[in-house]
């Protein structure tokens, strides 16, 4: 494999695992009742649509046929993205659930 061929297997992996962190977002999403494009926007404002956000919410099953995705486990997959905002747009979910629990 040349350095052309290496480097175009490295994109190619990188997006698809970025695509598998986008659906892992949409989902967890859908499991709490909010909606992926909406807490999208709160953390990338300037950003138009994100095309592969709605790919990924396609993909996305009802909640009640989801498995569950746990609270660290999104935050972990947004971190190795460097997808910072949307992570603490996230938190900032989250909190609101424990404060609806107490």
């Amino acid at each position: 494999m040349n350095k052309k061929q290496l480097e175009e297997q490295m994109i190619e992996n990188f997006k698809r695992e970025e695509h598998m962190m986008i659906l892992v977002f949409a989902q967890w999403c859908i499991n709490h009742d909010l909606d992926p494009e909406a807490l999208y926007r709160q953390a990338y404002p300037e950003q138009p649509n994100n095309e592969e956000l709605q790919k990924a919410m396609e993909l996305t099953v009802p909640k009640e046929e989801a498995g569950d995705v746990a609270d660290a486990t999104l935050l972990g997959v947004l971190s190795l993205f460097g997808n910072e905002d949307l992570a603490f747009i996230v938190t900032q979910e989250i909190e609101k659930r424990g404060r609806k629990l107490r």
